[in-house]
Order: C-alpha cells, then structure tokens, then sequence
C-alpha cells in the first residue's frame, strides 16, 4: 500500500478491531466454560451483576479509568481482561503486517482469536470447548474450499484435500501419541480436546502447519519446564495444560512459521 494515510489508518483499524474481538473473547472465556449464551445478556459485573455501560466496556482504556474496580460494587476486577484485550490487538495487527490486503487475512484473524479464548479456557478449567475445537474443523474444511490460498493451492478441490489431510494429521497424530501414552503409563497421556484442537489447526493451515505446530509446542512446553525446574515451581509443571503451546505455536506458523518451513526444506533438500 503506497499511500503513508491509508496504511496508518488500517494499521489502527486492525489494532483496535483486535481490542474490541479481545473484549468479546473475555466474554467467551468468561461463559462458554459455565454453558451460557456468548450474545445475551449483555456484559455484567460477575460480582453484582450489573450490566455494564458502554462507557465502561471500552476494551483496554475502561479498566485503568476504573482502576480496575466496579464502579457500582467496587470489587476488583481481573487484570486479565486488558491483557487479553491487548494480546488480540496485538496479535491482528501481526496478522494484517503480514497479510495486508488479502482474504487469508480475516481467516486467521479469525482463527488467532478461537486459539486465544481456547488457550486462556484451558489455563482456567483445563478443557478445550467442542465449540472452539470441534467447531473449527468443518469451519477450516470451508474455509480452505473457499479461499485455496489458505494452502497454497488454486483449485479449491486441491485445496479442500489438503485440508482434509491436515485435519487427520492433527488429530490421528495426537490421538497416536494418547493411546501410545496411556499404554505406556497406564493413564491419560493426551486429552482430547488437544486432539480435537490440533485437528482444527490442521484444517486451516494443513499437515505441513501440524508438523510445524507439534514440534514447536513440544520446544515451547520444554522450555517452560526447564524454567519452572530452575525456578523452583516444578509443581507447577502439571498444572499447565499442553493447549496453550499448541495454540501458541500455531499462531508462530500464522505469523511466519510457514517461511521458516519452506526455507528449512529448500535447505535440507537443496531446491
């Protein structure tokens, strides 16, 4: 885009869209977990329940106006809520740089936002909802006939295949690693809503993204386990869900993964 204007102007419209998508995704995280409507009623103090005005639902500004604090009841609110607000501005704004104008795009705006409220679900209640896992697959499935880009395709039966190969992929490879798992310690390896989630993942961004997906997260949950040894908190080590290193590393192969791949192959291969 050559006109310095129109940059700046969807450069904001794609950071503070994520702030307001951040501000639904606290709502999302807040109530798919208690099996309550994301659309009604309204957002509401959890502590007193009422609902809260427009001017303080503002994603970001509102909480530190606030202080942090109920303006009816005073009780505390969670620093949670801008942290997510920030990350998914954040995160849009990474996505747009490096897509512009182009129908990927929105796709993995879209699918950046599921893996946050999936992530900062399984940190809460250590579950990851059918809704966000199992709902992605048919929503990667049509997306990848739609858009064959999503795959590096032109025709969108190649690209549908594809698709439906990354699906199996992340959660035949995962379900492998659970079984295998639980044959070996005589207990639950690998949940399934990792299965589940992976084969989402494996919808939109195909077998090679679950690859990429597997082996990061397991170099990311790796390294958090190092720390948490060296810093005293090994207990800790169980209570962090494996989700989360899935979700992050995918939004690693969203933001340039792929081109780390491609350049990773063309060096092992010599092409």
């Amino acid at each position: 885009m050559s006109d310095p204007a129109l940059t700046l102007y969807f450069t904001l419209l794609a950071f503070l869209g994520g702030a307001c998508i951040g501000s639904f995704a606290n709502v999302c995280i807040y109530r798919i977990p208690n099996d309550e409507s994301i659309v009604h009623p309204r957002s509401r103090c959890p502590s007193c329940g009422t609902p809260i005005a427009w001017y303080d639902n503002i994603p970001v500004l509102s909480y530190f106006r606030l202080r942090g604090r109920c303006r009816h009841c005073g009780a505390r609110i969670s620093m949670r809520y801008p942290i997510v607000e920030l990350i998914m501005a954040v995160l849009f704004l990474a996505v747009w740089n490096r897509y512009g104008f182009d129908a990927r795009t929105l796709v993995y705006m879209g699918l950046v936002a599921a893996l946050v409220i999936a992530t900062f679900i399984d940190i809460d209640h250590m579950i990851i909802p059918d809704r966000i896992s199992l709902g992605g697959m048919p929503a990667g499935l049509l997306f990848s006939a739609l858009i064959p880009a999503l795959h590096a395709q032109t025709a969108p039966i190649s690209s549908l295949f594809e698709s439906g190969v990354g699906l199996l992929a992340g959660s035949g490879s995962l379900f492998l690693v659970g079984w295998l798992g639980r044959l070996a310690f005589k207990k639950e390896a690998m949940g399934m809503g990792d299965v589940k989630l992976l084969g989402t993942i494996g919808a939109f961004l195909g077998w090679p993204g679950v690859l990429f997906t597997i082996l990061v997260s397991s170099l990311f949950g790796s390294l958090v386990g190092v720390g948490l040894v060296l810093t005293g908190g090994r207990d800790w080590q169980s209570r962090i869900p494996y989700g989360p290193y899935i979700a992050a590393a995918a939004i690693v192969w969203i933001l340039g993964g792929s081109a780390w791949w491609d350049a990773y192959i063309r060096w092992m291969t010599g092409y």
